[in-house]
């Protein structure tokens, strides 16, 4: 199995839980992350994704001033935001099947439900790093593929094509549809 750098990886951990915050953070240190930094709502979370420019953030859904639905959105607006490819990890305790798919249609890049283990955060993260999406561009969403597989017999009035991706994946990306 691979392994990653996280020595060489930045993470930003939005929510308005301290304990939880502090829990994170103890994880991704114990991986070997030394650059950890943390928010409390949505509104100082986006101004750290302005700030910091983590290479990964991970997000509580339900905070105040503005939830992470709300800041994903933010995020994913390629003309206000300077990081909207970043990976997005949404750490919630709403694990219902719509909450997970309505997260996804906003651009989220993994979801993880509370309680969580090394383990599931781990592999996350490795899923991010060593299997990263391409990133796309449509009339109504703007964020990683939201399949993780080309299905050539779908057919359907968003299939996607117009692929956008950022700079450093861009020759795989020209590779695999050009």
């Amino acid at each position: 199995m691979s392994k990653i750098a996280f020595d060489r990886l930045s993470f930003l951990v939005v929510d308005d839980n301290l304990h939880m915050r502090r829990l994170v953070r103890s994880l991704l240190h114990g991986f070997g992350s030394r650059q950890v930094y943390e928010a409390e709502d949505g509104a100082a979370g986006l101004e750290g994704v302005e700030s910091y420019n983590p290479d990964i953030l991970i997000t509580d859904w339900a905070m105040p001033i503005f939830d992470g639905l709300e800041l994903v959105q933010m995020i994913r607006n390629p003309d206000s935001c300077s990081n909207a490819y970043i990976p997005i990890v949404m750490l919630t305790g709403h694990s219902e099947k719509e909450k997970v798919i309505q997260a996804r249609n906003y651009g989220v890049t993994e979801f993880l439900c509370k309680p969580i283990s090394a383990k599931s955060l781990y592999d996350r993260i490795f899923n991010i790093v060593m299997n990263p999406r391409p990133y796309i561009k449509t009339a109504g969403f703007f964020g990683p593929d939201r399949r993780r597989f080309d299905n050539p017999n779908y057919a359907g009035i968003e299939r996607r094509a117009t692929k956008e991706v950022g700079n450093e994946a861009q020759d795989d990306i020209d590779k695999m549809f050009g």
